[in-house]
Formats: C-alpha cells, structure tokens, sequence
C-alpha cells in the first residue's frame, strides 16, 4: 500500500524535482515505511511506501526487463503469483519478489489490456519510455483513488488533494456542478472533483497520455444481464466458495494482519471464514460509543467469541472538535458521510495492533443488503394500485399516523416511502438518498448559484445505470446504480482516507470483481426475497454465525450528529456556519440556513445530515479555499 504522485510535461521541459518530493512528502501517511522516485527529463514519478509483501526487494519505482518502462504503484494484486509464473513462462525475467513488478511485466505483454489480468485493488502509473506515453489505471470498483490535473504543457497525479494542490499551477477555482450534486449525496461524484482543474479516474478506467492528449478507456463494469440458471442450494454452495477464496487470498501479508468486527453480517461473515483459514486466532477490532443506540459492541462481541476471535473493543467518546481538522485536511473536498469519524476511530485504533485490517465493505451493494432494495421492490408492486385507490385511501390514511419529527421509526419510514412511491423510479430512488432533494436544494440556494447549476441534475448521475441495468429488475438496477456510484463515490472513499491517515491498509473480500460478478449473475429472488435482504447469504452464514446477527436490524455506522447539534456542538455549528463569512459567500440564502439552524436546535425538524453536509462544505473552504 502506497501513495503515488508525479508530472510529465509535453513541453519537453524538466520536471521540477523538488516539487515531486513534496508532492509525495504531502501523503507520506499513506506510506511511512520509504519512498522513492524515478526522472528523466520531462518526467517524474515517485511514491511513499508502506511495506506489506516484498519487504526487503519490493523498493519502487520498478523497472521492466530492460528498463523501458516504469512503474509506481498503490494497492495490493492478491493474483501477482500466478500471473507471474505465466509471464514467466512467456519468457518474462523478474528480479524482485513484489507484486508491483508483475503489473509492469503484465504490461509489456497485454498493454491497455493489463489491468483487466489483476485481481485487486490498485492505482497506478507506468511510464513507457518506448512510446513516451503515461498509462494510469484504477481498480474495477475505486478502492485506490487516483486524481489528475491536465494543464497547459503540463500533466500532474496523484493519490490525494494535498499532493496535486501542491502544484503552482493547479487552480483552487471551485467547481459548481461538483458542489450542486455534494448537497445530493455528501460527496462529490467522479469523475468531478470540487476544484476544476482537478478530475478523478473513474473506477474500472485507464487513462493514456501521448504527445499532451489524453485517451480514457473502460476496461470493466458488472454485467447484470446474464443470469446464472441454478438451484438455491447450488448457488449457496457457490457463494460461500466465492468468499472463501476470496479471504484466503487476502490474507496474503509479511506483517500483522486483522480485521474489523461490527458485528453487522458482512464483517462477521468476513470474520468467520478468516478463522476457519487462519492457524491461529483471528484478531478482531471493534469500536464502541457511550450513546448506545449507536454501540454495536455486544453484537461484534457475540461472534468474536462464537469463533474465537482475538478480540479487542474500544470505547471512544467522539471529539468532534478535535478530529474534524484531520479528517477535512485528508479528504481533501467536501465529504460529509458522518461515519467518517467512527471509521477514522477504528482504524486508529486498530493501527496499534496491526498494519492490514479486512473488512465486510460492499456486502451490501452486491447482495441487497440495504433497506432501499426492499423500498424499490415494494413501490413497483404500490404503483400496480389504481391511481385513486392510492391517492384517496392508502396516502391519506399514511398522513393521518402520528409520528416523531426528530426519531426513526417504522411510521417515519413508512411516511418517508410513500411520499416517494409513486415517482419515476430514479427520482424515486434519488428522493431516498438525497441530503438535499431538487426542492430543498431551490429554496436554499441563491439566486446566483441556482442560475449556475440550473442545468444541473443530479439525477443524471443515476439514469445511466438504471438504463444500463440490460433489462434487470429494479433491485439490480438499484445494485448497480449503487455498485457504480455510492460505492466507490462515497464508502471506498470514506475507508481508504481513515485508513491510510492511520498508515493502515484496509482490504474487502466482498469486493473482489469475482464476488461482485458472481452476485450480478445471481436471480435477484436469491439477494432479496419479499422483505428479507441478503437473503442468500444469510441462508449460507447459518452454519457460520449466531443466529442473533443474521436477524437483527442492519444499524449502520453512524455518529450521533444530531444530537451533538442541539448539544456540545452547537456553538462551533453556529459559529461556523452561520458566520458573516459563511452566509456572504453567495451560495445559499442566509434565511434558509438560519431556518434549519433553529428548527433543528429547537428539536422540530431532525436535519442532522443536512447541517451536516453544510459544516463540512464550510470547513472545507475555510482550509483550503481561504
């Protein structure tokens, strides 16, 4: 695991070098252990280590056989053994044991073929002195992030914000659009950044620069068109194999190695078959609040025991105050997915035990787990209704149900479904996940801003992949709508910033692209079944977990943000966003913001997420606009 950064200028001029150094001197988090760098004239590459596999001869860059083309690299390939053994056999010499040689051998013999032959997480550049090209690549699903800026002459990368802004000519201009769909979603969406001179390669992209032109390329995306014809038991059978496998493969690692333990089914299932892979117990790392409606330490204690986990807990009492600089300072943009702080917790945590923690991400997104799949299911059946029978009877008496402003609950989901049931399914779906909703984002933002995003919608993100679904059903339109944006826009954004802030290498056995197509192929009455959500997987972890964590309620990791508004933090709120600089910046109408301010404080109206997403979009200007 590593960060990586680097310039090649078209101009033919020198690359400062000293710039590159600093440029990696910005991520040395993400690789404490060495660095390294590779110039030649107009080009530059370098990287910060964090040793994992190959400790003493893995040192980066890396060269080909004859020095033609090199290498830097973020990740982890959990497959590099047996590629290179078929390299080898194709008359490939290696000279090092690392995983990151074999990418650069992969491609002196596939090209812009190359990434689809590795199976795990990466972000790389290779410098191909033969054609005087750059070719970067990400990873299927955007576990390893990767931005760029193309400037005049000039071509600039890197793993995080801080090493590209370090550039002198890298513009800090915001980029409205970027900020129009963060209010949607509480982050911005790739390839977008929130500055305009920087972009993201997607995931599952390749990105070739030649003679000061760029060329981006698709190389993977899940097919959910093909269905597999089989048996429950049969496709059980299948997907605790696929997980197996996918485990044992990464536990591949030359120094400690952990995994994080919610409790939740994903993690636990993680948890399970690394005990049953490992010669010793597994050791597990779980993270605990005061406020128990957001503890799930007795449900991670339940199956560390029932495996025989080394287990530790931590109980934190979150200091919002305290780690909201680190965390603005790593995401380098606005992000306001709250669960950022118990991740960056855990992570810390877990970093004084082990340098590698698997996780249970993506889970959900490959085998419905989240309550919206069973929402889109139950609203195509609602829409089957006559229109009058909908609108006279069933909605009428749905508003009659008395319900709290402030708490979740049953009525309060109920209500919040069928205000949205009868919509198109992707404003349906938007409506759901949206922070701010096309309604409420038009009466918060000024006139100003609405006439710089008015052909905006952030619904437009969402279209593609419900059309590109090939005619599935609209739960694997939903899983894939989600697969190829909440996922690596949001969740894999959130794990790799905590993580490597920590120096801690997070790996995700559900994300592996075979268990990811595996759950694509499947029926989608094998992931959801009428209420039940992972329905297969569930059938399958019978044998493996407690029966008390397959049926509880999903919970989610999640901080207590509205409470702590109306309490300890509500003076920074107010200070923050409601001060004369904040309400000035011509954004939002200062009314508006007010308004949610005290409905929210007065415990009228719950906007935890929306205030939220506001500080964070404020926090954010004031460190690195300002």
């Amino acid at each position: 695991m590593c960060g990586i950064a680097g310039i090649v200028r078209s101009d033919g001029r020198d690359v400062d070098q000293e710039l590159v150094r600093r440029m990696c001197g910005a991520i040395r988090h993400r690789g404490p252990d060495d660095e390294g760098f590779y110039f030649q004239g107009p080009v530059a590459l370098g990287m910060r280590r964090l040793s994992i596999i190959d400790l003493q001869s893995g040192k980066q860059p890396i060269h080909n056989q004859d020095r033609t083309a090199w290498i830097v690299f973020n990740g982890e390939i959990y497959n590099y053994r047996e590629l290179r053994e078929k390299l080898e056999k194709l008359g490939h010499t290696f000279y090092t044991n690392s995983d990151t040689e074999a990418i650069v051998h992969a491609y002196d013999r596939y090209g812009s073929d190359c990434p689809k032959h590795l199976r795990g997480m990466f972000a790389f550049a290779i410098w191909d002195g033969r054609s005087r090209e750059l070719f970067i690549a990400r990873d299927r699903v955007g576990k390893k992030p990767l931005l760029y800026a193309q400037l005049e002459g000039e071509f600039v990368f890197g793993s995080e914000f801080t090493a590209l802004l370090l550039h002198p000519g890298i513009s800090r201009d915001i980029e409205p659009e970027a900020l129009h769909h963060y209010l949607s979603f509480m982050c911005v969406p790739a390839p977008l950044t929130a500055y305009r001179a920087i972009r993201k390669l997607e995931p599952g992209h390749s990105l070739r620069l030649s003679k000061g032109e760029i060329r981006i390329e698709r190389y993977w995306q899940p097919d959910f068109s093909q269905k597999l014809k089989i048996t429950e038991e049969e496709a059980g059978a299948q997907a605790i194999e696929i997980l197996r496998d996918s485990v044992r493969v990464r536990l591949m690692s030359e120094v400690p190695l952990g995994a994080f333990l919610s409790g939740g089914i994903d993690s636990s299932a993680v948890v399970a078959l690394m005990s049953e892979e490992s010669s010793g117990p597994v050791k597990t790392f779980s993270i605990g609040f005061e406020e128990q409606d957001f503890s799930e330490l007795h449900h991670a204690r339940r199956v560390a025991e029932h495996v025989g986990a080394d287990h530790h807990e931590f109980i934190v009492r979150p200091d919002a105050l305290e780690v909201l600089p680190t965390l603005i300072e790593h995401y380098g943009e606005p992000y306001a997915d709250s669960s950022a702080i118990p991740t960056y917790y855990v992570a810390r945590e877990t970093r004084r035990h082990v340098t590698v923690a698997l996780n249970g991400d993506g889970g959900d997104e490959g085998f419905a787990g989240y309550e919206r799949y069973v929402a889109m299911s139950l609203a195509e059946r609602y829409n089957k209704f006559p229109a009058l029978l909908r609108s006279s009877v069933i909605d009428q008496a749905i508003k009659m149900l008395p319900t709290s402003e402030t708490r979740r609950s049953r009525v309060r989901d109920a209500k919040r479904f069928f205000q949205a049931a009868a919509l198109a399914r992707v404003d349906r779906y938007m409506r759901w996940i949206s922070v701010f909703d096309s309604d409420a984002k038009s009466e918060l933002y000024s006139d100003g801003f609405r006439h710089e995003t008015r052909f905006t919608h952030s619904s437009a993100l969402l279209e593609p992949w419900f059309a590109q679904a090939n005619g599935a059903g609209v739960v694997d339109a939903a899983l894939l709508a989600d697969t190829m944006t909440y996922l690596p826009n949001d969740l894999l954004v959130k794990v790799d910033i905590a993580s490597m802030a920590v120096s801690l290498e997070a790996r995700s056995p559900f994300l592996d692209h075979k268990v990811l197509e595996f759950a694509a192929s499947l029926p989608e009455k094998l992931k959801l079944r009428r209420l039940t959500t992972k329905y297969l997987l569930k059938r399958v972890l019978r044998k493996l977990l407690p029966s008390e964590n397959l049926e509880r309620r999903k919970m989610g990791f999640g901080v207590p943000i509205g409470h702590w508004f109306r309490g300890k933090l509500e003076p920074f709120l107010r200070e923050t966003i409601l001060s004369d600089k904040a309400l000035k910046r011509g954004l939002f109408k200062p009314e508006v913001v007010k308004r949610l301010v005290e409905l929210h404080v007065r415990s009228e109206r719950d906007y935890s997420h929306q205030l939220w997403t506001l500080l964070m979009r404020e926090l954010w200007f004031q460190r690195f606009i300002e």
